[in-house]
């Protein structure tokens, strides 16, 4: 088989290499393999090109790449056979490293032009050694086990000798015949046991593969064919090895697109070999994406490992997101899981986490049982380096005993080889190094609960200290997100409102779709901002895809509850009364009081509509609102909100990722205005900013009889690795504040005791900032935001206490983008005065979930209505079984212990407390259905879901 060497591959383009030959007669008895060299660079296996081999009838081989280029022939041949196999060769560039974060085009196929990439190395029929092999292996675990012992350690001493003896055997003019010598050498050293008191392994093959991230979508659905081709064909080989593989999604491509590769791997699966973990439809980022969403990754990836593989998933595997909120303990449980475990946090800047196992706490008080592997990879190869590493770095030494290592290649995929599963046999029980056993992570975490039931408990987020601009990175992105999640809310709730009420069909199918499209985009390096041009570029493309078809399903809706008539109704999808409108219902709005706009003394405007009075400077800063009611200022003193400020943006690493704390170093406050003028509408203020190449507008407006100054952005983006904040002085002495995540808040404080608090320089929100002091304060809400930071300082005119709330609007890193965010963005805030978290609450939701007006001839009654207001509905749908179930999930949402009572706007036969996938909850005490009430009660940030059986 010659095959000269060829150029090959544009970027992102695919080669088809027909190889045919024969094996030699004199083979015969033999093990012979297929060496494929698509040209690789000998580093990087994931992050460059790659092929899969497949048979003449279009059947999948296996997957190749730099460190895995063999495809077996025969073993053994008979010599004389015909070859003839197809290589499906991907031309993926190289992004990382050319050079490490530099800026390329290459992210896009319709920039990285067509030149081709690659030239091919070689393709070569081959005798496989096993004894070459074998000693190799030996010579590496050997060598590897040596270099980590002290110098004074005689072990570290009878390693090197045997090494030097062993080599002294080998004649190099005939390796394979003298392999078997040079292992005898090492035979004795090698075959010591372990000590008894030796760290215990569980090493389980893994391949994390981001689902996009310097490759699009479509060549992760041929990463995953590959990586999945390469482990059952390992199963085959060898009868020990176990291979966990996380995110549903990436499972449903195989079935729809490599069925023959699915099937394979429901085989294995069946075998108890191929291990799904996880229990998520992607490792999604866990900070941004809203509650309800997180609760859908759990159930949509549940629900897709039991319909096609019969397995309840029980650990959430999430080994490479970017911190990890404090919400998940109790999504975990409803999930019907009970483990969890995560690698990042070793990562941290600048505090070492203190534990590897203990329990995880959330903001409701679930607990779950949580594992960080102290290898401190999830790609490892089980080097002496690596295990040496974990063994000494367990900070739960002399406590606890066992620790979780998943190997092989991954980022890019590949998963672990033969090489490795060699590697694991040799250490499974030798001196001086840890036992390493390769099993399922049920197995771990079965036994480490087991002899440590009493490990710590860590309470609160999982902060991680790197990676801070993800909050705010690919702003388009994020907004996609963030409205997806709220247009399928409506969706959902009037679809179901009109289900019921006039039998309108439930678009069941198109909404399961949807949402796990929204689920794919929640991966954790797309909504995050942290993938190539050409993953934000489909994305922003799917997202207004999405919101076309939502947005149908909705006006169908409502229009079929609304009816034929000219009466103009307000459909309120939020989940409180707004303007007279209940939650969930529709009628015509009951909206008091007006708003004055009148110049202001000094130059400017000033805002009033009875409750604030808004002064706005001639520069367009907002210099006071003023609380009328509770005569207080809101704005510092001396000081203006509403203040655009620009910082240089050259984080040390990770463009995309990062912004490191000393941006703050260098500031400019954006305070020349072009315009300052009064809005179109006659009581707002209009204002243009230019600044670089850049403009920004902002309309600022008071609604009637509400204390919420509303605040649009347009900003028209051209900067380059710049990062702009928007800034709210604040008049307020709070030590602490509260940040919305999924189904609730938490509080950060605003000072820097310790080196942990100081880490947080950056921090996501959902919905809503609050700062207070008793008995006042301040909400800071968004539509699409997430990046923030609060800071405090202390006057030195009066001493008092000047509270800082800065939103994160844009960001221009190069990598891997070198376009990121350019072009016009459009950002909703409100600063509402006054303002208790349950009106924090309140105000968040409804700037992501603005009216919806309708003409028609019947007001809407709200399916289910809630009594108390700190008690908010966040789904409201029909059961995912088609059996016109209505499901209802709410949560406590201030803090604090409720008691409420639903009524249903239907005739309800049963009620029952279920888990996320809609399944009874054994343990739970089910609520009487009174009539058409229900009373519950909750506990602090308690997550509810009722399945209301209609009569």
């Amino acid at each position: 088989m010659i095959v000269p060497s060829c150029l090959w591959g544009p970027p992102w383009g695919t080669s088809w290499f027909r190889l045919s030959g024969t094996v030699p007669a004199s083979w015969a008895g033999q093990v012979v393999e297929l060496v494929v060299d698509l040209g690789f660079d000998r580093t990087h296996p994931g992050f460059q090109c790659e092929g899969m081999v497949y048979r003449p009838d279009g059947t999948p081989v296996k997957g190749i790449h730099p460190d895995n280029r063999w495809v077996r022939i025969g073993t053994p041949v008979s010599g004389g056979e015909d070859v003839l196999l197809y290589v499906e060769a991907a031309a993926n560039p190289v992004i990382m490293e050319n050079p490490p974060f530099g800026v390329t085009r290459l992210g896009d196929k319709a920039t990285a032009g067509s030149d081709p990439l690659y030239r091919t190395g070689g393709f070569d029929l081959v005798v496989f050694e096993q004894e070459v092999a074998e000693l190799v292996t030996d010579v590496e675990v050997a060598d590897q086990l040596m270099r980590e012992l002290p110098l004074g350690d005689a072990r570290r001493w009878e390693l090197l000798r045997a090494l030097s003896r062993a080599l002294d055997r080998l004649d190099l003019r005939d390796v394979a015949g003298h392999a078997g010598k040079a292992r005898a050498e090492l035979a004795e050293v090698l075959g010591r046991p372990a000590h008894a008191s030796a760290h215990r392994i569980s090493a389980i093959g893994h391949a994390h593969i981001d689902s996009a991230w310097l490759w699009p979508l479509r060549e992760t659905v041929r990463k995953v064919a590959r990586t999945t081709s390469n482990v059952t064909d390992l199963m085959d080989s060898h009868p020990g090895f176990v291979f966990a593989m996380s995110q549903a999604q990436q499972l449903a491509w195989m079935r729809d697109h490599h069925p023959s590769v699915f099937e394979r791997i429901r085989a294995a699966v069946a075998a108890g070999r191929f291990v799904p973990v996880g229990g998520m439809w992607v490792e999604s980022d866990t900070n941004m994406p809203g509650g309800e969403a997180l609760a859908r990754q759990f159930v949509h990836g549940k629900r897709f490992f039991l319909d096609e593989y019969g397995i309840d998933t029980q650990e959430v595997w999430l080994p490479d997101s970017f911190g990890y909120t404090a919400a998940l303990p109790q999504l975990v449980k409803l999930s019907g899981s009970k483990w969890f475990l995560t690698q990042k946090i070793s990562w941290n800047q600048k505090n070492k986490f203190p534990h590897h196992t203990f329990w995880w706490e959330g903001l409701d008080g679930t607990q779950v049982f949580t594992h960080f592997p102290p290898i401190d990879t999830y790609n490892s190869d089980l080097s002496g380096r690596e295990l040496a590493h974990a063994q000494r770095n367990f900070a739960e030494n002399g406590s606890a005993t066992r620790s979780l290592v998943p190997f092989g290649y991954g980022d890019g995929g590949g998963g672990p080889t033969r090489e490795f599963i060699a590697t694991a046999r040799r250490v499974a029980n030798l001196e001086s190094s840890p036992r390493v056993t390769i099993e399922s992570p049920t197995e771990f975490f079965s036994a480490a609960e087991e002899e440590y039931p009493n490990a710590p408990v860590w309470s609160g987020e999982l902060y991680l200290e790197i990676h801070r601009a993800t909050y705010t990175s690919q702003a388009k992105t994020k907004q996609g997100n963030r409205r997806s999640e709220h247009l399928l809310r409506e969706a959902e709730l009037w679809a179901a409102t009109a289900a019921v009420r006039t039998g309108f069909p439930y678009p069941y199918e198109d909404l399961d779709r949807i949402w796990k499209t929204v689920l794919l985009h929640q991966f954790h390096d797309i909504l995050p901002g942290s993938s190539i041009a050409w993953v934000h570029r489909e994305a922003r493309a799917t997202y207004e895809r999405l919101a076309g078809e939502l947005n149908g399903i909705i006006d169908a809706a409502q229009q079929a509850l609304a009816g034929e008539g000219s009466a103009d109704l307000v459909f309120n999808s939020a989940p409180h009364l707004r303007d007279g409108v209940p939650a969930g219902g529709a009628r015509t709005p009951a909206i008091d009081g007006s708003v004055a706009l009148a110049p202001r003394v000094n130059g400017g405007f000033v805002l009033d509509n009875g409750l604030l009075r808004v002064g706005i400077d001639a520069q367009g800063l907002v210099v006071s609102a003023y609380d009328i009611e509770a005569d207080r200022e809101t704005v510092a003193p001396g000081q203006a909100a509403n203040l655009l400020q620009l910082h240089p943006d050259f984080p040390n690493m990770w463009d995309a990722w990062d912004v490191d704390e000393f941006y703050r170093n260098t500031v400019t406050d954006l305070v020349d205005a072009d315009e300052v003028v009064p809005g179109a509408d006659g009581v707002s203020v209009r204002i243009v900013r230019s600044f670089g190449v850049s403009r920004v507008t902002q309309v600022l407006s008071l609604a009637p009889g509400e204390r919420r100054l509303g605040i649009d952005t347009e900003v028209d983006w051209h900067e380059t690795e710049k990062f702009l904040k928007l800034a709210f002085p604040l008049d307020v002495h709070a030590e602490r504040y509260a940040s919305e995540t999924q189904f609730g808040h938490f509080y950060r404080p605003t000072h820097t005791n310790t080196s942990w608090e100081a880490a947080k320089f950056e921090a996501c929100n959902h919905r809503f900032v609050h700062i207070e002091e008793p008995g006042w304060g301040v909400a800071l809400v968004n539509d699409s935001t997430y990046g923030h930071d609060v800071t405090r300082t202390v006057r030195d005119t009066d001493s008092g206490t000047t509270t800082t709330v800065r939103v994160s609007l844009l960001r221009a890193p190069r990598f891997p983008d070198p376009e990121t965010d350019q072009g016009v963005h459009r950002f909703r805030h409100a600063l509402v005065a006054g303002a208790a978290i349950g009106d924090a609450v309140r105000e968040g939701w409804r700037i992501n979930l603005p009216e919806r007006r309708v003409t028609g001839s019947q007001e809407v009654a709200p399916l289910v209505t809630v009594d108390q207001d700190a008690v908010v509905v966040t789904a409201l749908k029909l059961a995912d079984d088609g059996s016109g179930d209505v499901i209802v999930r709410f949560h406590e949402s201030r803090g604090a212990r409720r008691s409420a009572t639903l009524t249903t706007g239907f005739e309800a036969a049963g009620v029952t407390v279920t888990d996320l996938l809609e399944r009874p909850l054994a343990d739970a005490t089910v609520p009487e259905l009174d009539g058409d009430r229900i009373t519950v009660r909750l506990r602090a940030f308690e997550l509810v879901t009722l399945r209301l059986t209609r009569a």
